[in-house]
């Protein structure tokens, strides 16, 4: 299996700032894609932000130019860089993989998500 473990959310002021994390682990053969989903109450979950293998982005409209996500090959790691952050931020951010586990004869990819991290930004 893989498991994705998500870290750094929390609460924070509007205007202010926070780091999230996701580390991939398990019998990883490669990662495709990583990137980062939101759900706020009430509201279906969202793309983020995404990034792939080579370090192609992919932003929400409502997050460009305040979020940025970074990605660490080496580490199977995954960062998502808030900046500017606005109460409409507020809701659980899961990690997600597109990942290849297994041997060289026996290779499945499929999509991974973390257990999600609350991010809250108040007025």
């Amino acid at each position: 299996q893989v498991q994705l473990v998500e870290s750094g959310g929390g609460l924070v002021q509007a205007g202010g700032s926070l780091r999230l994390s996701c580390v991939a682990s398990g019998s990883i053969f490669s990662i495709n894609n990583m990137g980062w989903y939101r759900q706020a109450p009430g509201k279906q979950r969202e793309l983020v932000a995404d990034i792939t293998s080579g370090g192609s982005t992919t932003y929400a409209d409502s997050v460009k130019g305040r979020f940025s996500i970074l990605r660490d090959n080496y580490k199977n790691t995954v960062y998502l860089q808030m900046n500017s952050l606005k109460p409409e931020d507020t809701a659980v951010y899961s990690c997600h993989a597109v990942a290849t586990r297994g041997t060289l004869v026996n290779l499945e990819t499929k999509d991974y998500w973390g257990q999600g991290t609350q991010v809250t930004v108040s007025s």
